[in-house]
């Protein structure tokens, strides 16, 4: 089951875009969201393609991954899809049935909207599959550093998306031992038809959250006992250094977003 969730694994190629200071990918990642919030058109679109397609090969790591990485969501994907396409009455009718009609404005901006998703969902992937968890909190820690004079304590946010990424392929672990468990006294999840497999996932549910929450408590009696305190100071493993390869990198993101916005307003 882990190898099937590739969406929050590190994958070292030893490319330039792993070395890329942490800050500066999530930086770079939030203007690629915003970039795809203001794509309307199939020009931007193509260019937020062809952008993302640069970075992805630039990383050493197979398109096939990241496709893996989206494969998951495919059903929200197609949720999307289906809601835009048919409210948005712009166009020529394309096809009718009762009350429901499929106008040629309203599968065109389905399509934007579907495909908009999955760059989003494989393009984000690149900030996990180049990044190690570690590093990642480290430089989640830097950005949210100017929330402390607004009183948010950037140390418990990162604590909290280190340990939750740390639980994901330990509780998959978890999950994947029940469900053999299940098959081997006769429920095998292949076999049986849809709705008796969306009854299993739902059992399972009940020990995967029990099993969730005893880890959590022996992970705070741990951390308690070593004297773990949220906020007091300690010294880095990794010191991270700005270089100008990572003012290049958001600058690029910075040009993405400005060629974009125009595309929309002219």
């Amino acid at each position: 089951m882990r190898n099937k969730l590739l969406f929050g694994r590190s994958i070292d190629t030893g490319s330039w875009v792993h070395s890329v200071d942490p800050r500066a990918k999530l930086t770079g990642m939030v203007l690629y969201l915003i970039a795809l919030l203001v794509v309307n058109s199939w020009i931007a679109l193509g260019l937020a393609t062809v952008f993302s397609l640069v970075y992805m090969i630039s990383t050493r790591i197979p398109l096939k991954y990241y496709a893996k990485a989206a494969k998951p969501l495919w059903v929200l994907m197609v949720f999307i899809f289906v809601v835009q396409s048919l409210s948005i009455k712009q166009g020529t009718v394309l096809w009718h049935i009762g009350s429901w009609e499929l106008y040629s404005g309203g599968l065109s901006s389905g399509l934007i909207a579907a495909l908009r998703m999955t760059l989003l969902v494989s393009f984000t992937a690149i900030l996990t599959f180049t990044t190690t968890p570690g590093l990642l909190n480290q430089g989640l820690s830097g950005v949210l550093k100017p929330l402390r004079k607004v009183g948010i304590s950037a140390e418990r946010l990162t604590l909290m998306m280190g340990i939750a990424l740390r639980f994901i392929p330990t509780i998959l672990d978890e999950t994947h031992k029940i469900m053999k468990a299940q098959a081997a006294r006769g429920a095998d999840m292949k076999e049986l038809p849809w709705k008796e497999k969306g009854k299993l996932l739902v059992s399972l549910l009940v020990p995967v959250t029990v099993g969730a929450f005893r880890r959590a408590e022996e992970l705070v009696l741990s951390m308690e006992s070593r004297g773990y305190i949220v906020g007091a100071p300690r010294s880095e493993y990794h010191l991270l250094s700005w270089s100008k390869r990572d003012t290049g990198f958001i600058l690029s993101y910075v040009m993405l977003v400005a060629i974009i916005v125009y595309l929309r307003f002219i």
